[in-house]
């Protein structure tokens, strides 16, 4: 099986969880919750992207990821 290249770390899951409160975190649940988040984060960086070159840009700015994230977290 091969595995996935990933942009982010498990230590920084465990301490997201931690800082929610979890007791225990099993490996599996890290891992989730980072697919998770790396899942979300290409949707939104994807609508910024459109955004951006629907106003004629080629930066990326803040409000094309704020705007982005918004219309993510209503799919």
């Amino acid at each position: 099986m091969a595995t996935k290249s990933t942009e982010f770390g498990l230590s920084p899951m465990y301490r997201i969880l931690k800082k929610s409160g979890a007791g225990r975190i099993s490996d599996e649940s890290a891992a989730e919750l980072r697919q998770i988040i790396e899942d979300v984060a290409e949707s939104v960086a994807k609508g910024a992207v459109e955004l951006a070159t629907h106003a004629g840009r080629k930066t990326i700015k803040a409000e094309d990821i704020r705007l982005a994230s918004k219309m993510v977290g209503k799919i």
